[in-house]
C-alpha cells in the first residue's frame, strides 16, 4: 500500500478484504454444499422410486402380457406425479419402452446404454436423453427365477435442478450480503476505535515518538521507574538500573517492584506520593520524585524520578573537610603564634631557662598535629581522616583519641580502602553526634587481631543505645539520638556501615562501651582486592548516623 495512504484507511481496506474473501469463499462452499444435498436427496428419493417400481407385482406381471404398456404407463406416470419426478421409464431387456411421459415414445429403443443396469448393477449419473440432460438413475427388474428381464429409470432434468437449486440461493446470498455488510461496518467501527486508542498517530509517528522516547530514556542522567497499578515494572531507564544496581533492565521488566528494589524505596514509588523524598537503596542514598500517572483522568500507575545524592554529599563532605582543616590550621597558626610571643618574651628578660621549659611543656604541636606513630595507623587515608574527624571533636569540645595499640599497615598495591574509609568516618560521625560537650571518643583500628581482615572499634561516653534498639539501630530511620533540626532524617550512616560490612563479608555489632556509652564493632575482610567496591564510595563517607 501507498506510505501515503492513512494508517485508518489501511486498516479498513485490510479488514474489508479479509471480510470479504472470508465471505465469497464461505459462500462457495456453503453453494457447493447446498447443490451436492439437493443432488443426495433427489438421488435417495430417485433411487427409493425406482427400486419401489421395479419390484411392483404389477409390473413384473405385465412383461407377460400381450401389451406390457398398456398396465406399466397408467402406473408409472401415478408414480413419476406423486414422487415429483421428471420420468419414470420401464423398459424391456432389449431396451424396448413400456412407459414414457411422452405416450408417443413408448414402443422405441431407450436413447441411453442400458448396459448397466441390464448387468444387474445400478446406475447413478447425467445423461442427455429425448427429454434433454437429467440426472437419472437406473436400477434392474428381476424376474421370480432372479434372472434380468428389464429395467427402470427414474431422472429429473438439469433444468429442474438449477431451479430448485436457485430457489434456495436467494436466502443464502441475502445471508452472505449481509454478513459482508455488517463486517464492513464492523472493519470500519474497529479501525475507529484502534485510531483513537492510539490517539490518531500515523505508524511513523507511533515510530519517530519510540526511538525518541527510547533515546531520551536511556540518554538522560536522572534515573526513571514506571509501574502499573498491580505494582509492577513498566519501564527502566539504564540510569535507574545503574543507582539501583540492576544488571539488566530489561529483564525485570513485568517483576512485582519488591522483588526487585528495597523494600523502602519499594513502598514509596508504589505508594504514588506525590512528593520528593531521601531514600536509601543499598549503599547509595537517592533522591526520590514520585509521581502518579494520569490518562483521561485514570490513575494507572506511578513514576519516580532518582538522583544520586551521595554524589552532592560527596563534594559537600570534601567542601566541610577542606573548611574544616583550615579551622584547625588557622587556629594552630593562632595557637603557634601566642606561643611565639610567650618564646619571645621570656628570651627578651634573660629568662633562657624558663623558654626552654616552656617549649618543652607545649612542644605537641597543637591539635592538628599528626597521628602520632605509636598510634599505628601507618594508612594515609585512614590517618587523613582520623585527624579531620579530631579537628572537628575539637572545635565541639570532645576528645578524639587513637587507642595505642591500634594497627594498620598501609595497603600495598591497589585495595579498595574507601569502604574502610566509609565505615570508620561514619562511625566517628555518629560518635560525634552522640557525645555531649566535653564528651569522649575511642577509635581503635586493628588488622592484627584476625588473618586477612581489620577490626574496627569505636566507643563513645554518650547515652549509649537502648537494649530494645540494638537489633534494629542498623535499619534506615531508626536512631537512639533525638531529631535534630534541619534534618530530614537519621540513621543512614549507620545503615551503610551495616550494608557495607554485610557486602564485603563481615559483620557490625553494638554493645556498651566501658565509658557507659556506646560501642560500635565492626569486623571487615582487609584483604578485598577480589570483593566488589561499593557503587559510588566515596560518596557514602559522607552520611550523617
Amino acid at each position: 500500500m501507498s506510505r501515503s495512504m492513512t494508517l485508518g484507511m489501511q486498516l479498513l481496506l485490510l479488514q474489508v478484504a479479509i471480510v470479504l474473501t472470508t465471505v465469497v469463499g464461505t459462500g462457495v462452499t456453503a453453494m457447493w454444499l447446498q447443490e451436492q444435498q439437493l443432488r443426495d436427496a433427489y438421488q435417495d428419493r430417485m433411487i427409493a422410486v425406482a427400486q419401489s417400481v421395479a419390484g411392483l407385482p404389477v409390473i413384473i406381471g405385465a412383461f407377460d402380457d400381450a401389451d406390457p404398456s398398456a398396465t406399466i404407463q397408467p402406473v408409472a406416470e401415478v408414480v413419476r406425479e406423486s414422487s415429483d419426478v421428471t420420468y419414470v421409464v420401464v423398459a424391456n431387456e432389449t431396451g424396448i419402452r413400456y412407459s414414457h411421459p411422452n405416450p408417443d415414445r413408448i414402443g422405441e429403443k431407450v436413447s441411453t446404454d442400458p448396459a448397466i443396469p441390464l448387468s444387474g448393477q445400478v446406475y447413478v449419473g447425467t445423461q442427455t436423453g429425448t427429454l434433454g440432460e437429467s440426472w437419472r438413475v437406473k436400477v434392474p427388474i428381476f424376474d421370480a427365477d432372479g434372472e434380468v428381464m428389464g429395467q427402470v429409470s427414474v431422472g429429473i432434468l438439469e433444468s429442474d435442478l438449477r431451479a430448485d437449486f436457485l430457489d434456495g440461493l436467494a436466502v443464502l446470498l441475502v445471508a452472505l450480503v449481509a454478513a459482508a455488510v455488517i463486517g464492513v461496518v464492523g472493519s470500519a467501527w474497529i479501525g475507529r476505535v484502534i485510531r483513537r486508542r492510539i490517539y490518531g498517530l500515523e505508524p511513523d509517528e507511533i515510530r519517530a515518538m519510540l526511538e525518541t522516547r527510547e533515546a531520551m530514556l536511556h540518554g538522560i542522567r536522572e534515573g526513571l521507574v514506571a509501574v502499573d497499578d498491580d505494582g509492577r515494572i513498566l519501564l527502566m531507564n539504564d540510569a535507574a538500573a545503574r543507582l539501583l544496581d540492576v544488571p539488566d533492565a530489561d529483564a525485570v521488566l513485568g517483576a512485582r517492584i519488591e522483588a526487585v528494589l528495597d523494600a523502602e524505596l519499594a513502598r514509596f514509588i508504589a505508594s504514588g506520593e506525590e512528593r520528593e523524598t531521601p531514600v536509601l537503596s543499598g549503599e547509595r542514598i537517592l533522591l526520590v520524585h514520585g509521581d502518579r500517572v494520569r490518562v483521561d483522568g485514570r490513575d494507572i500507575g506511578a513514576i519516580a524520578i532518582l538522583r544520586d545524592r551521595t554524589e552532592l554529599e560527596a563534594m559537600l563532605r570534601e567542601l566541610q573537610g577542606a573548611q574544616g582543616l583550615a579551622e584547625g590550621l588557622r587556629a594552630q597558626s593562632h595557637e603557634f603564634s601566642n606561643k611565639l610571643h610567650v618564646v619571645s618574651g621570656l628570651l627578651e628578660l634573660g629568662h633562657v631557662d624558663a623558654a626552654i621549659a616552656f617549649i618543652e611543656r607545649v612542644g605537641s604541636g597543637g591539635a592538628l598535629s599528626a597521628v602520632d606513630e605509636h598510634d599505628g595507623i601507618a594508612d594515609v587515608e585512614i590517618a587523613a581522616l582520623v585527624l579531620a574527624k579530631r579537628s572537628r571533636a575539637q572545635e565541639l569540645g570532645i576528645e578524639l583519641e587513637v587507642d595505642a595499640e591500634s594497627h594498620l599497615d598501609a595497603p600495598s598495591g591497589q585495595r579498595a580502602r574507601t569502604d574502610l574509609v566509609t565505615v570508620v568516618a561514619n562511625l566517628l560521625d555518629n560518635a560525634i553526634e552522640a557525645c555531649a560537650l566535653g564528651g569522649r571518643i575511642r577509635l581503635s583500628v586493628r588488622d592484627d587481631l584476625e588473618p586477612q581482615a581489620v577490626i574496627v572499634r569505636v566507643d563513645d561516653d554518650g547515652p549509649g543505645v537502648p537494649e530494645e534498639l540494638r537489633d534494629a539501630i542498623f535499619d534506615p530511620d531508626v536512631s537512639g539520638k533525638a531529631p535534630s533540626p534541619g534534618k530530614a532524617r537519621r540513621g543512614i550512616g549507620l545503615t551503610i556501615v551495616k550494608r557495607v560490612s554485610a557486602r564485603l563479608g563481615g559483620d557490625a555489632t553494638v554493645s556498651t562501651a566501658p565509658e557507659g556509652g556506646a560501642r560500635f564493632t565492626v569486623r571487615l575482610p582487609w584483604d578485598i582486592a577480589a570483593t566488589p567496591a561499593a557503587p559510588v564510595s566515596a560518596a557514602q563517607a559522607g552520611a550523617t548516623a
